[in-house]
């Protein structure tokens, strides 16, 4: 009887998959918002699945899909609880894939940094980024990895919303390959060989 009732109130320790990262594309669901500055994140990670052939599919909270490259497992998601509950849908594909907060990288677009650089960080606060903001206070600390897209800053004042939530110009429209391209080789090498290597062969560019 001890040993059930024992049994019963154990915990089971649950083990993390070493090899398995988060990958995670911010934006917000919908046809209005494609093609969008703020949705950026998202646009890095279908350049991932289109190279890798992999669809995503929606499942609980996001856009899902996975593959393989170099050993390591990427999940790739997409949340659908709009840009101001992004955390709900990490902290429930953490939990679900077994992943590690140290293997998760949040992609996402970043007013001040000019259009075409980007970024990658270890840790950070939110910078005023009502994406993150939500992810922080879901995990409650803001020590994971986040890859910064520069939109730049082009709008008067008062109009940053307008600005972040319009379509690129036809101009951004032309180089717009290369930066996607330049964040899907970063969120490669973020997992393959490590952040601090990934940082020094990308944040200089």
């Amino acid at each position: 009887m001890f040993s059930c009732i024992k049994r019963l109130f154990h915990k089971e320790k649950v083990e993390l998959d070493p090899m398995k990262y988060l990958i995670v594309g911010l934006g917000n669901p919908g046809e209005e918002y494609d093609e969008t500055r703020h949705n950026v994140g998202f646009e890095v990670l279908d350049n991932l699945a289109k190279r890798f052939e992999v669809k995503f599919e929606d499942d609980s909270h996001a856009w899902i899909t996975e593959f393989k490259h170099k050993g390591r497992t990427f999940v790739l998601i997409k949340p659908t609880t709009f840009m101001n509950l992004s955390g709900k849908a990490i902290r429930y594909w953490l939990q679900k894939k077994k992943i590690k907060q140290e293997n998760l990288l949040v992609i996402l677009d970043d007013l001040n940094l000019d259009f075409g650089r980007i970024k990658l960080k270890g840790k950070g606060g939110d910078g005023g980024h009502n994406g993150l903001k939500h992810i922080q206070q879901v995990l409650g600390n803001g020590n994971y990895a986040r890859l910064r897209i520069g939109i730049g800053a082009d709008f008067y004042k008062g109009q940053q919303v307008n600005y972040v939530l319009g379509k690129w110009t036809d101009k951004e429209w032309e180089t717009l390959p290369d930066i996607l391209y330049n964040g899907a080789e970063c969120t490669l090498a973020f997992a393959t060989i490590g952040i601090g290597q990934a940082m020094n062969q990308f944040n200089k560019k």
